[in-house]
């Protein structure tokens, strides 16, 4: 169980990079309308991320505790 929670932690950690460096690349590329939607969307989708990696986090201290 504790593995299973370490990689969907590092999953959620790398998605989280994913989305990150896409909206980096995408606003430093891209100007307009079309640039200023799809930014807004992965960001949103970045921070999804780091909420369920902090769920997990917390999930992984939880079951170290008991």
């Amino acid at each position: 169980m504790q593995l299973l929670l370490i990689v969907a932690l590092a999953a959620a950690a790398a998605a989280t990079l994913y989305a990150l460096v896409r909206g980096v690349i995408g606003m430093a590329n891209g100007s307009g309308q079309l640039a200023s939607a799809r930014s807004q969307s992965l960001m949103q989708k970045r921070v999804a991320y780091q909420a369920i990696a902090i769920l997990v986090a917390g999930v992984i201290m939880a079951a170290g505790r008991a």
